[in-house]
């Protein structure tokens, strides 16, 4: 027993470094004296020690098993108005979205309203002759990126300051392209799944899909404040976005597309992810299709807005962190996926992940 708890003990250790070695792998050389940089005591020294790296405003919530959750806020809201970070305003999620898309299909394809390994061709025959190999790519294969359709967020024609009012005009972007691999020869991220996706949903279920998540995973759960899309909500509610070192609040800019658009407080995320994961929100046979497609976790990024949700099975703990902050010219890998602003905010959540992880609940406090 006491050579199993040494062993334990070693493991929290060492685990959060393999993380941060993982995320100084991918950093911009730039940002090394800062990664190496002692981690603090607390959440709070974490959050206040982001804005100094240049961050405008973030936010972080733990949801730990047993315990209400836990907030965390440093920065700015709204730096205009100069209203502080606030944990209760809403945030544009971005790619977190398609969590909730992925759970909406593991049920509908459990009660049989659906069929995952019927073809794109089969639910869209309008776009058999626009999309190659339509016939021969299934939804589950777009559920789990491996269609091999082309992402319309990397062609010439998209500029995610100008965002296309609709579906329809996203997806022209990538109509009679070739595919850029073979059907589940392999898997890449595409947005373009989730706008199909959205698309078939619509049409099966003779409504809009947001409805059904809405009643069918939202409702359910209590998560009153979790939106489909910005034109729903009051915008004053909506924290700013900001690009790095730049004034200009990016909040305006109206991303509509399936898998993107969503629009929740932090609690209410935290909630969603841990209701995934508990096997609360799911039953038996609909968290066995879940598992089988899609993983429990996610990134989200939109110019301004930068997100990371993810449940930790061995603490049984649910962090997920909101930064109104991306972009910034850097050298390396971040420059590519999303500019400096983002890849301190990936730092800053590998460092919360291992104050959580390697201290008492009181240390975390700060009490």
């Amino acid at each position: 027993m006491k050579k199993t708890n040494r062993v334990t003990r070693r493991l929290r250790i060492i685990m959060p470094i393999v993380a941060l070695i993982v995320t100084l792998a991918i950093a911009p050389i730039d940002l090394l004296p800062y990664w190496l940089a002692p981690v603090p005591d607390t959440v709070q020294e974490q959050v206040d020690e982001a804005v100094e790296q240049g961050l405008d405003g973030i936010i972080v919530a733990i949801d730990k098993a047993g315990q209400a959750p836990e907030f965390y806020a440093a920065g700015w809201k709204n730096k205009a108005l100069q209203q502080p970070a606030d944990p209760q305003a809403l945030f544009k999620i971005a790619s977190i979205s398609k969590l909730y898309i992925a759970t909406a299909v593991a049920k509908l394809a459990h009660g049989g309203v659906i069929s995952l390994d019927q073809s794109l061709a089969d639910y869209l025959p309008e776009l058999a002759d626009r999309i190659e190999h339509a016939d021969a790519i299934s939804l589950r294969m777009m559920v789990q990126h491996r269609s091999g359709i082309p992402n319309f967020t990397d062609t010439e024609g998209w500029d995610w300051f100008t965002p296309k009012a609709s579906s329809v005009e996203a997806l022209r972007l990538v109509l009679d392209l070739p595919a850029d691999f073979e059907p589940d020869a392999r898997n890449s991220y595409s947005n373009t799944n989730y706008l199909l996706i959205g698309r078939i949903l619509d049409k099966v279920l003779g409504y809009r899909h947001q409805h059904y998540i809405q009643q069918q995973i939202l409702l359910p759960l209590g998560l009153t404040d979790t939106y489909s899309l910005f034109g729903q909500v009051d915008s004053e509610q909506v924290v700013s976005g900001y690009w790095y070192h730049y004034e200009d609040d990016l909040k305006s800019l109206d991303h509509v597309i399936p898998g993107g658009s969503m629009i929740a407080t932090i609690e209410d995320v935290g909630r969603f992810v841990r209701a995934l994961n508990d096997g609360s929100l799911l039953n038996d046979q609909e968290q066995a299709i879940y598992t089988s497609l899609y993983p429990y976790h996610h990134k989200g990024w939109l110019p301004g807005y930068h997100s990371i949700a993810k449940y930790y099975e061995a603490s049984d703990t649910v962090i997920v962190q909101f930064v109104n902050t991306t972009g910034g010219d850097t050298w390396g890998v971040a420059s590519v996926v999303g500019g400096k602003a983002t890849a301190i905010s990936s730092i800053v959540y590998d460092r919360i992940a291992a104050i959580v992880a390697n201290r008492p609940e009181s240390s975390i406090r700060g009490e």
